[in-house]
């Protein structure tokens, strides 16, 4: 009786590790970067995560992290599953933390990009333009996004300071770096003279949550378009949770009844979004060689390098631009 017991027990405990076990499959872990408070976060993406919770038949966790290389380390040990990157950190994230992209944002104004913008104060009558951020007098507290933002940083750093030959922290009085929100802000309230950001994080978020301090800062430089922010997934995803979240995201504001649908409209603008639309790693092409670029106008005017140390690493990243335009000339980006 003892002995039959014992298998009943060593069963039971069995079943219910098992089903501890498919219960956390069935739990996906939802990045999302700390921009704003987390009030504000829970309240926008909110609705959105319940209702694909309840499409997609997962239990949907919101995970907070306080900046990009945050949600990067999260997803890399595998606490984070799903994030809405920056086309940079997506880079970094399929670099180091075995991401992949497999979707991406269509704006509210149903474009597929957006613009990152230099701002100042709206009262400033001494900075009007780019031209008057680079006279580099030393004059200028300038707040520049997270390392790992592709419209706080890498556009930036690439179409104004390595297009114009400019060393921000040579040109600047301070340089300092933080979020499109603080940065906006800490303009508007004359702590940094001029300051990185996007069109979105001004004209729709902050617009919203505080138009007094939106009033207070205007629009000096406008980048060329960047594709929309990718979703990215871990690779190793059991395949079933990627089709059941692919669905999902995908069919959010696309298919279902009319009432269904109001809904789901109503959810997307609470995000400031359009609806989903498909992509793949191929999105990250233009921005690699972007990089590669950059990082090339940054060694030819490095004083610590030898002459042959710079001509070899600066080869490597020819090649390494090569591939990249091989591979998007195969393969296009639909």
């Amino acid at each position: 009786m003892k002995k039959v017991a014992g298998v009943v027990l060593a069963a039971l405990m069995a079943l219910t590790l098992s089903s501890a076990s498919f219960a956390a499959e069935k739990t996906i872990n939802w990045g999302i970067l700390a921009v704003e408070s987390q009030d504000d976060l829970i309240n926008r993406w909110g609705p959105f995560l319940k209702a694909l919770e309840k499409r997609s038949g997962l239990t949907i966790k919101p995970f907070f992290a306080a900046d990009y290389t945050g949600v990067i380390e999260a997803m890399r040990f595998k606490k984070v599953d799903i994030v809405l990157y920056g086309n940079k950190s997506a880079m970094t994230a399929a670099d180091l933390a075995d991401s992949e992209i497999f979707g991406k944002v269509i704006e509210s104004n149903g474009s597929e990009g957006y613009y990152s913008i230099l701002v100042t104060q709206k009262d400033n009558e001494q900075i009007n333009s780019l031209d008057d951020v680079l006279k580099c007098g030393k004059k200028i507290d300038f707040g520049i996004g997270d390392p790992q933002s592709t419209s706080g940083f890498l556009v930036p750093t690439t179409f104004i300071f390595a297009a114009n030959n400019v060393q921000p922290k040579e040109c600047f009085k301070t340089v300092r770096n933080s979020s499109h929100q603080a940065n906006l802000l800490a303009v508007a309230n004359g702590q940094v003279d001029v300051a990185t950001a996007n069109d979105r994080a001004l004209y729709d978020r902050l617009s919203t949550s505080n138009p007094k301090a939106a009033g207070k800062v205007k629009e000096i430089w406008r980048s060329p378009l960047i594709a929309a922010d990718p979703l990215c997934w871990r690779k190793d995803l059991d395949d079933d949770l990627k089709a059941k979240i692919y669905l999902a995201v995908m069919s959010f504001g696309r298919n279902g009844s009319p009432e269904q649908l109001r809904e789901d409209y109503k959810i997307l603008k609470n995000l400031k979004f359009g609806g989903f639309k498909p992509s793949s790693d191929l999105q990250s092409l233009p921005f690699r060689e972007m990089l590669a670029n950059k990082e090339i106008m940054q060694i030819e005017v490095d004083e610590t390098m030898s002459a042959d140390d710079k001509q070899k690493k600066i080869a490597e990243l020819q090649k390494e631009i090569e591939k990249v335009r091989v591979l998007a000339k195969e393969l296009p980006q639909i």
